[in-house]
Order: C-alpha cells, then structure tokens, then sequence
C-alpha cells in the first residue's frame, strides 16, 4: 500500500524502473512508511499487468500469491521479532522463545541460498531486508559478498531507518533512495482520518512521524510513556529507582527515544535567549522543560545527549534492561545538581 505523502516518492522510484538498480537502499525518518513503500514497489516489480503507473494491478496471478505471502520469487528477511505470520518459536522445554530483534546469520545464508537458483516466473526476483541495520557484522558481510556478484534478475530492496549502522561497503553497492517525510498537514490530515485522539501532540511527539505516532496512540504502553514524561518534568525530584521499576515493561528503545527527544526540547528552550521557542516535540509540557531547563546549562545536556546516543547503539540487546533505565535516569537528574 501506498501512503497519501508518497505520491512523489512513487513516481521517483518510476523513473528508476527504466535502468532498475540491483540494489535499492531506501531510507529515511522512521515511522514514515519505507517498508510498506518498498513492499509495494516489489509487488508493482512482480505484477504480470501492472497500472501505466507501474502500480500492481492487483489481480493478476502474482498479485493474487503476493498478497498471500508464497509468491516464489519474492522473499523478505526480517527479525523475528517483526515477523507476525506464525507462532513464536519454543525452546526444548516447550518454553515460549523471546523473539529476535535482529537478522540472524542462517537467515542471510537461506537467502543466499536462495538466490542462486533460477527464478520460477521467468521474470525478476525481488528481496526486500528490513531494517538492514538489524544486520549483524557477519551477515552483513555475507549480504555483501551477494552485492558485490549479484545474481542476475535480481533486484535487492533494503531499507533502514539508520545509514550510520550500514557497512560503508554496503551503501558503496547501493543506489540510494531518500524517502520524503510527509509535511506536517499531510500527516495530522492522515492521523485524525485514523481516529487518533490528540493527534497533534501525538504527531509532535513522535517528530513528524505519523506511523509512529499512530503506532504510540493505540500502544498499551502508553500511561506509563505519560508517566515517564511527567516525571522527567520533576527534574532535580525525579526518583531514578521507583521510576525505572515501574517502567520495567516498556521497552528500552521506547524510554531511551523520550529522554532524546525530551532533552532536544530542553536544550532548545535553554539555548533560546529571548523565549519565544517552542518545544518540538513535547509542546504541551512547556512549562515543565522551562522549568527544567531553566535548572541546568546546555554544557551538561549536550553531553547527556551524546551519552544517550551511545546508549542507543546497543538499545536492543541490553544486558538488564532495568540498570540501563535506572542509569540514565540517574545521570537525567544529576544534571539539576
């Protein structure tokens, strides 16, 4: 599927089907809707009628097996973790198994495997890999090897939220292809036709990003990211313990992505001499960072954001989740002292 801000983009990836690149590295904000975008462009790429537009005609055979997910010459490789199609896998003792948030090696081997076969459709083969920065050093050096003698029919869709976690190698192999995030109008017309409530401070939130605001309005997790946020207000008060025990189901990506937004606006707020600033992100809570930044200097919060950018490179595997939360909370409040 499409998205209403991707009018542009489709028409750019049109212009790219006449001299198809073997591999296509789309990337962009998060939460803007790449992969959905890659995915359409791999159907519309397999589509045996495809529109004067080049979009899937939708009732053709491969349409009919795409939409079905066992068209034989498409293939995605993503975590397990993103992967809603099955029954999450189970250990020798029957135990539900947490599922991957990255792409394992045997993933990449399968789809080296199977690329070097013939197609069945005598047409192209389509690879879509999402998020590419999931990609371990050893199965991004496998992918690479693929890049470097691609297979011929063989168009590789990669997309990432991150460019700064892809192998310089790899985006040397790539044709790049930057997705536009949608204007401010486009996305709060977008989310209030989805029936979110407050949309405009959901989008503010999320950076301009509708999908993943969409995504924060109907999370279960929600209070406690309200929780998180009214005590990040408290400043110098905040309770780095009791908080992070509480915060203990929301998932460390989650928390470490509202404390960087929270100290950008900070930041900003301290930085701007006469106050006419406004918080991008947390526009409701201007009160609280003014308060907040008002008890600190921009030397401290600059280098809490760097250390929460550090933090961030290894969000997904933590080796205790809580003791990551309740360290960075820690060094949050050390900086109203």
């Amino acid at each position: 599927m499409l998205y209403p801000w991707q009018k542009e983009d489709w028409q750019r990836l049109g212009i790219l089907r006449e001299r198809l690149p073997h591999a296509l590295l789309i990337h962009g904000q998060q939460g803007i809707g790449k992969r959905d975008l890659a995915l359409h462009f791999a159907q519309g790429l397999l589509c045996e009628a495809p529109l004067p537009d080049g979009q899937p005609c939708g009732q053709c055979a491969a349409c009919h097996w795409f939409s079905q997910g066992n068209h034989p010459d498409f293939t995605v490789v993503r975590p397990e973790a993103l992967d809603t199609s099955g029954e999450p896998d189970t250990d020798e003792g029957g135990k539900k198994k947490t599922p991957s948030k990255i792409i394992r090696m045997e993933q990449v081997r399968a789809l080296i495997e199977a690329v070097g076969v013939g197609t069945h459709r005598a047409g192209l083969r389509v690879v879509v890999v999402y998020p590419l920065d999931a990609l371990q050093t050893e199965g991004a050096n496998a992918l690479l090897k693929t890049l470097e003698e691609p297979p011929p029919s063989t168009v590789f869709l990669l997309v990432t939220d991150r460019l700064d976690r892809i192998l310089p190698t790899i985006l040397s192999r790539c044709r790049q292809f930057s997705a536009q995030r949608p204007t401010p109008e486009a996305a709060l017309a977008w989310l209030q036709g989805q029936g979110v409530a407050d949309a405009e401070a959901q989008l503010a939130q999320a950076g301009g990003s509708p999908l993943t605001a969409l995504h924060a309005a109907e999370a279960e997790e929600q209070p406690l990211q309200r929780l998180l946020v009214s005590q990040l207000g408290a400043g110098a008060a905040f309770d780095a313990s009791a908080v992070a025990e509480q915060l203990q189901k929301l998932p460390v990506p989650a928390v470490l992505g509202i404390l960087q937004r929270w100290t950008y606006d900070l930041l900003k707020l301290r930085l701007d001499a006469a106050g006419g600033t406004a918080p991008r992100y947390f526009p409701k809570e201007r009160a609280a960072l003014a308060r907040c930044a008002g008890a600190t200097d921009a030397h401290r919060l600059q280098a809490y954001a760097t250390r929460l950018t550090a933090h961030r490179r290894s969000e997904n595997h933590p080796l205790a989740a809580r003791l990551v939360m309740e360290a960075v909370f820690l060094e949050y409040r050390q900086l109203f002292r």
